[in-house]
């Protein structure tokens, strides 16, 4: 099992050593927090859903009791007065990074398509279980969605509905990581809440080292210093140049979703 470690600690440490700097230094800038990562309640979130994590053990596809137990931990946020926007990844499908024979440009947009199946699909779970739900993309896609504008998505939020951005930010070259942060920062969100396969932030990879280390807290500064992967390096700097906070938890935990909107997760908080 992955040993958690306390970040603040480790980085005043090296700084005190390496700078000779007071710890308390280190601290004043490594533990700034937005209130809303402690607990307050939330009244807008950005959920972003790995593709990979709504497929399953089948790693593939959907699995449709994975989406529907998602759909109504969201469905307890929106009956408390939550409003939630939802960026899903589309590597339950696509990952066109990972072919060599195909154009980038073109397999980006093959990818973009992933994420419109995905949200449609789950959004039609979410309607299953009680909500109204819309899918807004930054393309057309004839009568399958609605195109994006902020005013639209506050206009779909004012009605208590749930809104699904999906297609990324419609051009090659950025990930659903990067669509994620530019969606949160245009509707306002409090915070992004990151539900990967992966229950947090670790030192390392713990696929390829047991002895990786969870990170209970870090600041979004550290995370593009040290190169971390919280998300890509693009998504991290629009995180820190507009002081957009996350909270990094394991999907498959129970009711992580909800206990992240109140502030309670076992996975990491990205501070700004």
């Amino acid at each position: 099992m992955p040993e958690k470690i306390s970040w603040n600690f480790t980085v005043s440490f090296f700084i005190k050593k390496l700078f000779k700097a007071p710890v308390y230094l280190c601290y004043n800038v490594c533990s700034v927090s937005d209130k809303n990562l402690r607990g307050a309640d939330m009244k807008r979130v950005l959920l972003k859903l790995s593709g990979e994590a709504l497929a399953g053990d089948k790693k593939t596809g959907f699995d449709e009791a994975t989406c529907t137990r998602v759909a109504k931990q969201v469905k307890t946020l929106v009956d408390e007065g939550t409003q939630v926007g939802i960026v899903i990844g589309g590597g339950n499908f696509w990952r066109g990074r990972s072919s060599e024979n195909i154009d980038r440009t073109k397999a980006d947009q093959i990818g973009m398509l992933a994420t419109v199946m995905n949200c449609i699909y789950v959004s039609e779970i979410f309607r299953s279980v009680g909500m109204m739900t819309q899918v807004l993309t930054p393309f057309a896609c004839g009568s399958f969605t609605k195109l994006f504008s902020k005013d639209r998505a506050n206009k779909y939020f004012d009605r208590n509905m749930v809104v699904f951005f999906a297609g990324g930010t419609g051009h090659p070259y950025f990930s659903t990581d990067t669509a994620t942060v530019l969606r949160a920062i245009e509707i306002e969100a409090e915070t992004i809440l990151l539900a990967k396969a992966i229950d947090g932030v670790y030192d390392s990879d713990p696929k390829e080292n047991p002895d990786a280390k969870k990170i209970d807290e870090i600041s979004i500064q550290d995370v593009v210093t040290l190169k971390l992967g919280v998300v890509d390096m693009a998504a991290s700097i629009l995180c820190m140049e507009n002081k957009m906070p996350m909270l990094v938890f394991g999907l498959n935990e129970e009711n992580s979703i909800v206990n992240a909107a109140h502030g309670i997760i076992n996975g990491t908080r990205v501070t700004v």
